[in-house]
C-alpha cells in the first residue's frame, strides 16, 4: 500500500490516496443528483441502482480513505504542515465528521427502507432530499479541510 502515500495529482502536498478521496468526495453531489434525474423521470428501477451502486462505492472509499488516515499518522500528522490553527481546523474536522456521519446514516437508511418499503408508503423524498443536502455539506466541508491541510 506503498502506492497511497506517494505524491498526489492536484499539485498539493497530499499523498494520492487524499487526492483520490477528495475528488471522489467533490464529485458526490454531481452522482447523486444525477441520479435523482431519473427519479424524476419516474425511471425509478434505474434511480435506486444508481443509488446503490453509488452508496456501495462511497462506503468503500469511506474505508480506503479511513486506513490511509489511520496508517499515515492521523490528522495531527497532517496539520503540522498547514498555516491554519489546528485548533480551528480541528473544529472544522469534528462538523465534518458530524455531517458525513449523520448523512451516511440518512443514506443507507434511505436505501434499506426503499428496498424494504415502497417509497410511496413513506417519507422517501423526504429523507433523499435531507440525503443530498447533508452530501451536499459532506462534499464541501471535505474540500474545506483538504485545503486548510494541503494547500494554506
Amino acid at each position: 500500500m506503498e502506492y497511497m502515500f506517494k505524491d498526489g495529482f492536484l499539485g498539493t502536498r497530499a499523498p494520492l490516496f487524499m487526492d483520490i478521496t477528495t475528488l471522489i468526495v467533490a464529485l458526490l453531489p454531481f452522482l447523486v443528483a444525477f441520479a435523482i434525474l431519473f427519479a424524476k423521470k419516474r425511471k425509478y428501477k434505474i434511480h435506486a441502482f444508481l443509488q446503490t451502486v453509488i452508496l456501495s462505492i462511497s462506503l468503500v472509499i469511506i474505508g480506503y480513505f479511513e486506513y490511509g488516515i489511520r496508517l499515515g499518522g492521523g490528522f495531527n500528522e497532517y496539520i503540522k504542515n498547514s498555516s491554519v490553527n489546528s485548533t480551528l481546523a480541528l473544529s472544522i474536522l469534528i462538523l465534518h465528521i458530524l455531517i458525513a456521519t449523520i448523512t451516511l446514516y440518512i443514506w443507507i437508511a434511505t436505501v434499506i427502507k426503499a428496498n424494504i418499503k415502497k417509497p410511496q408508503t413513506y417519507n422517501h423524498k423526504k429523507l433523499g432530499i435531507r440525503t443530498f443536502m447533508g452530501i451536499v455539506l459532506t462534499s464541501l466541508s471535505g474540500i474545506w479541510i483538504y485545503i486548510i491541510l494541503f494547500i494554506l
